[in-house]
């Protein structure tokens, strides 16, 4: 596994963390109406949200070509 392959990894975890801590968020602001909990949760969706755009454009950020991930330009 070369380095990119584990930033990629890296990065699905980090975005598997952030929703799934914006849906638990979500949930123990249904259970107790705070409202520091919903913008905990709204804010975890956007850095989910964020890393997702990171992850689909890490080919561009790194200057390989589309289709060519083992070389840069």
């Amino acid at each position: 596994m070369n380095l990119v392959a584990f930033h990629r990894f890296l990065i699905t975890a980090g975005i598997v963390f952030c929703f799934g801590f914006a849906v638990w968020d979500v949930r123990v602001w249904n259970a107790t109406g705070r409202t520091s909990t919903l913008l905990l949760a709204t804010l975890f969706a956007l850095l989910g949200a964020g890393l997702i755009v990171y992850l689909r454009r890490l080919n561009r950020i790194l200057g390989y070509e589309r289709g060519d991930a083992e070389r840069p330009r």
